[in-house]
């Protein structure tokens, strides 16, 4: 029995179960049982187009080698390579859903953004990647939300740390977190030179009470009035809230919130996301060190990807491939890399 039928012989049981009383009855169970039973009928649909792109795939080859008219073989040929084209995209949705990583399930993650060495250069790309991220999530159809937000003198900034929500949200950005290169003529620049400055992202899941559980006595929470681009006071009643966490040293702030409770809240939400990446981090590390050969290290620290401006090229390095059209990318047009470093990388 292939991967297919076995589905097929699952969603026929659920499809039992769901006009049976016991279940209709029961609101939990009739909730799981329908949010399973609709997932497998995604994979079943996808089954079916393989199929059926598959017998059209091996339709056209037909065409193509027998066809005498010259035109039309070359059609079939044509037809081939994008239906050939469309099932890969379709084999890796059904296996995507069919064995669903850990990561697939997470719909929240805590982006945080810093510039690295360029000086203001580096603030200025630190806030182009910072639009980049929110207008895929626009894009996406997903919500964005600021947690921490600190502006430099000029357009840049000198750090920001937003959520952003919405179906397979983690997963698609998970493989963004590293130090991002960026080559480029910057605007104060008089002689025409190219700089390269850095910033670094981290893309953390967004961790819940229940995921990491952080003791009263392990944290000290300071207040401060929240300020705002230079470091001028905004606010004459300390609402900003910084919480540090003692066994680790870990520092986290919140300001962008009115009241103190809601920072605190946000503060905590980023302590505990962190501490759950750290613990990913060190596992991933253990798998590392029994798995031989992947591409690069995964370390945040290592240089991930270049922004080459004037030759208009992206180029990511753990899979050393490029793309074009700067201007769209950094406009939010980054599914196509996603999807690549997706198939690649996992």
């Amino acid at each position: 029995m292939n991967d297919l039928e076995k589905v097929k012989k699952e969603y026929e049981e659920l499809s039992k179960k769901l006009s049976s009383n016991e279940v209709f009855s029961d609101a939990q169970k009739m909730r799981e049982i329908s949010k399973r039973h609709g997932e497998l009928r995604e994979i079943i649909d996808l089954g079916e187009q393989i199929e059926k792109t598959s017998r059209l795939i091996k339709e056209n080859e037909k065409i193509a080698e027998t066809e005498k008219n010259k035109e039309i073989a070359e059609m079939a040929e044509e037809e081939t390579a994008q239906l050939q084209k469309k099932s890969e995209e379709l084999q890796r949705d059904f296996k995507e859903k069919l064995f669903p990583s850990p990561a697939s399930h997470i719909n929240e993650s805590i982006i945080e953004i810093r510039p690295g060495v360029g000086g203001e250069e580096a603030a200025l790309f630190a806030q182009d990647l910072f639009r980049m991220y929110t207008r895929y999530a626009q894009i996406k159809g997903w919500k964005v939300e600021i947690m921490e937000e600190n502006k430099s003198e000029l357009k840049g900034i000198k750090e920001v740390v937003f959520e952003i929500t919405g179906h397979g949200a983690y997963s698609s950005l998970k493989n963004e977190s590293g130090v991002h290169r960026v080559q480029r003529i910057p605007e104060t620049e008089k002689m025409g030179r190219v700089h390269t400055s850095t910033a670094s992202v981290a893309v953390l899941p967004k961790a819940k009470p229940v995921d990491i559980e952080i003791k009263p006595e392990d944290i000290k929470v300071e207040t401060f009035r929240s300020s705002g681009p230079g470091g001028q006071n905004v606010n004459k009643v300390e609402t900003a809230v910084r919480i540090i966490h003692l066994p680790t040293g870990m520092a986290v702030a919140s300001q962008v919130h009115k009241r103190q409770a809601q920072n605190r809240e946000a503060a905590m939400t980023l302590l505990r996301s962190r501490l759950l990446q750290q613990k990913q981090d060190e596992e991933d590390r253990k798998r590392r060190e029994e798995r031989k050969g992947q591409i690069g290290t995964g370390e945040r620290s290592e240089k991930i990807r270049t922004y080459n401006f004037p030759q208009d090229r992206i180029t990511d390095h753990r899979i050393n491939k490029s793309w074009h059209n700067l201007p769209g990318i950094m406009d939010g047009n980054i599914d196509g890399i996603v999807q690549d470093l997706k198939k690649e990388l996992e």
